[in-house]
């Protein structure tokens, strides 16, 4: 029997690589720029997989939109500088080896929806690892930021599939692949803990050697 099309759809940011150097590095160069207190390390990763102005609102709940849009920027500078003298994030282990297991698949497209801009998505995807894998790309410069759906609803448009499946490390992964009626995996190698994740993944997987196992047994497919 012919299975249904199914997007895989994945979050980038503690999902594929780990950022966590350079977003940190970013963050401290905004905030140091605006001379505002820099929040802690715990409290800046559990804003990951928002929309920058998301993020910061949540960060700094009393600043103004203008001083929220300054941060914005010199987030976006420190990126833009260190493109040019820092190397690029690293996939987590087992990435790659999934990423082509999952391609194998006749009905399964594989997709990204990400808090990154279109700029900072196109950078991660000049690694050789990860090009041309994706058959839609949602970014945050056309979307509400997560867990609102759009990202996901406009990812199953995009390839016509009749059902997905939401891979990511954050509650706003869960909560929008749930909200656009997809199935929901977390991943516990990320930037949330997995008592958060709990709450609204329907599996949680360990490691990327566990995630095809797991899609098939969310879709019904052992």
């Amino acid at each position: 029997m012919t299975r249904p099309l199914t997007l895989i759809l994945f979050d980038v940011d503690g999902t594929l690589i780990d950022s966590q150097e350079h977003i940190l590095t970013g963050m401290k160069a905004a905030f140091s720029t605006n001379k505002i207190s820099l929040p802690s390390q715990e409290n800046i990763l559990a804003t990951v997989g928002l929309s920058l102005f998301e993020a910061f609102g949540q960060l700094c709940p009393d600043l103004d939109n203008a001083k929220r849009q300054s941060l914005i920027a010199e987030y976006k500078n420190s990126f833009a500088s260190m493109r040019s003298n820092m190397v690029p994030s690293p996939l987590y282990p087992g990435a790659v080896k999934c990423l082509n297991s999952l391609r194998k698949i006749d009905s399964y497209v594989l997709g990204i929806a990400t808090g990154k801009s279109r700029r900072g998505l196109d950078y991660v995807l000049t690694s050789p690892d990860l090009a041309g894998r994706f058959l839609t790309e949602q970014v945050s410069d056309h979307h509400p930021s997560k867990p609102h759906p759009s990202m996901a609803l406009r990812a199953m448009s995009d390839v016509g599939a009749s059902r997905g499946v939401m891979v990511g490390d954050t509650s706003f992964d869960m909560e929008m692949g749930q909200a656009a009626g997809l199935k929901t995996i977390g991943v516990t190698w990320g930037y949330h803990s997995t008592t958060t994740l709990k709450n609204n993944a329907d599996l949680i997987v360990d490691n990327f050697d566990e995630l095809l196992p797991a899609i098939t047994q969310i879709l019904g497919e052992v």
